[in-house]
Formats: structure tokens, sequence, C-alpha cells
């Protein structure tokens, strides 16, 4: 069974960074893509961020693009995403996500989830 536990989460100020981390285990890490999500309070839940499972391709939202880095080790089956520059806008639940398929592109089916991390960024 697939297992994804983040960590990382905290209420920060705005401008400030912080790194999300994922440790996935229950399946080969290093055969799948991996994602990250985020689901701000009254909003429907979002892609942020996506990497293939080599960690050669990276996909953002636009919204992040420039002030987030998502990253993988397939050797420590873990998956970061570092945040800098972080607006209130930013504040939401960051949820880890994997796809059954290598490539993490925007549309992709993510079929497990983790529990979530809070973020949040006061002005």
């Amino acid at each position: 069974q697939v297992q994804l536990v983040e960590s990382g989460g905290g209420l920060v100020q705005a401008g400030d960074s912080l790194r999300l981390s994922c440790a996935a285990s229950g399946r080969t890490f290093s055969s799948y893509a991996m994602g990250w999500f985020r689901q701000a309070p009254g909003k429907e839940r979002e892609f942020v961020a996506g990497i293939n499972w080599s960690g050669g391709g990276r996909y953002y939202a636009d919204s992040v693009k420039g002030r987030f880095t998502i990253s993988r080790d397939n050797a420590k089956n873990t998956v970061w995403l570092q945040m800098n520059s972080l607006k209130p806008e930013d504040t939401a639940v960051y949820y880890c996500a994997t796809p059954s398929t290598r490539v993490a592109a925007i549309g992709a089916k993510y079929d497990y989830w983790g529990q979530g991390t809070q973020v949040t960024v006061s002005s």
C-alpha cells in the first residue's frame, strides 16, 4: 500500500521560505512521478508542482513559477517542495501525491495522496 507522509509546514511571514518534505513508501518510488497540490479554505484543490520519475522534467503552476522548486531523491524515497518568497495567498494545506505514471504533466491523474501539511503565511 502506497503511503505518503508530508512534513515541514508551519506559520511564516510574507517573504519567508519553507521546505516541505514527502516521504513515500509502498512501491518503487523511482518508477513514478510525484506532485504537490494545495487547497486553500473555500477553494478547490489545485496543482502546484510535479516532477517526473527521474527528476528530468518539472512542471509548475503559473502562480508559483520562479518561487517554488520541486526536487526528489530516489535513493531516499523523498520529494521536496522548496517555497521561497512566500505570499499570504500561498496559505493552504499542501498535499503530496503520486500518479501511476512516470510523467507528471499537468492533467495527470494522481492516485495516491498524503494527509497534508498546513502552510500559513502572514502579511
